[in-house]
C-alpha cells in the first residue's frame, strides 16, 4: 500500500496538511532526499540527536528519526567536508529588527528544517578523533505561529500601556547563517564511534510583520496603531548540542 506524502507528513508531524503546505512538503523532501543521496556516497555517516538552545528562546528538540549528521568525505588525513540535516521542533524563537525588544520568544512553536555544510579540521588518534569545524547553514521554519502573549507584553512595555492586543500577519522566508564548533568522537569499534558535538550558530531569516495593535492605559483612552515592520527577522542564534553515532564507510 502506498501512503500519500501529505498523509505521511501529517501523521509524523501531527499537523494538518493542506494545499498551503505543498511548498513545505517539497522543501522537506528535497532536503532529505539530497542528504540521503549524499550519505550513500559518503565515507562517514552519523545519526544523532541534536538539541538547540536559541538566544531568547525555548529549548528545542529533534524529531526522531529525522536527524542525519556527519555525512562527509575526507579530502585528506586532516581535512573533510561534511553535511547533514535535522528536523527540529522549535518551542520558541525570537524575532529581531522590531522597534521593541523582548527577552522572550515571539515566534513558535514550529517545525524547522536545518541543513549545514562545513569544512572540518581532523585530529585523528587510534581510538579518538577531535574535530574543529565551521561553515554555513540553511534553515526553513514551517507551520509558523506567532506568540501573541509575548508580543502583546513587549508592546505594552514599548508603548507604556496597561493593555495591548495585536493582530499581525507575516511573510515566511528561508534563512541562512554561519556556524563553528568542535566534535569529539570515541571509537568503540573500527567502524563505529560515539560523538559529542557543540556548535555556535548565527543566522536569520526575513520575517516581515504587518497589521495593527491597539491598547492604552487604564486611566486613559485606547488607540489603534498601524504596524509595519519590514525589517523584522527570525533570530537563529544559539548553541546546538549533539550526541550520536558515527559510521565509517569506505
Amino acid at each position: 500500500m502506498v501512503i500519500p506524502l501529505d498523509e505521511l507528513l501529517s501523521s509524523l508531524l501531527l499537523i494538518e496538511i493542506t494545499p498551503f503546505h505543498i511548498y513545505y512538503e517539497k522543501i522537506i523532501v528535497t532536503a532529505f532526499f539530497t542528504i540521503f543521496s549524499a550519505a550513500a556516497l559518503a565515507q562517514n555517516v552519523g545519526l544523532s540527536f541534536s538539541y538547540f538552545l536559541p538566544r531568547n528562546g525555548y529549548f528545542s528538540t529533534p524529531i526522531s528519526p529525522f536527524s542525519l549528521r556527519g555525512v562527509g568525505v575526507d579530502l585528506n588525513r586532516f581535512l573533510a567536508i561534511e553535511t547533514g540535516g535535522s528536523l527540529y521542533r522549535m518551542s520558541g524563537m525570537n524575532v529581531i529588527g522590531l522597534p521593541f525588544e523582548s527577552k522572550d520568544p515571539l515566534l513558535g512553536p514550529n517545525f524547522t528544517v536545518f541543513v549545514p555544510v562545513e569544512l572540518v579540521i581532523q585530529f585523528k588518534g587510534k581510538q579518538t578523533e577531535f574535530d574543529i569545524k565551521g561553515g554555513g547553514f540553511f534553515f526553513y521554519g514551517f507551520d509558523q505561529k506567532l506568540d501573541y502573549g509575548n508580543i502583546d507584553r513587549a508592546i505594552r512595555g514599548y508603548e507604556g500601556w496597561d493593555v495591548a492586543n495585536s493582530d499581525l500577519t507575516f511573510k515566511n522566508n528561508p534563512g541562512f547563517g554561519y556556524h563553528f564548533g568542535a566534535e569529539l568522537t570515541i571509537y568503540v569499534t573500527k567502524q563505529v564511534g560515539i560523538s559529542l558535538e557543540c556548535n555556535y550558530l548565527v543566522g536569520s531569516a526575513k520575517f516581515p510583520l504587518s497589521g495593527s495593535y491597539s491598547g492604552g492605559t487604564i486611566s486613559g483612552s485606547n488607540q489603534t496603531i498601524v504596524a509595519d515592520f519590514p525589517d523584522s527577522k527570525v533570530d537563529f542564534t544559539g548553541l546546538e548540542f549533539s550526541i550520536g553515532l558515527i559510521f565509517l564507510g569506505r
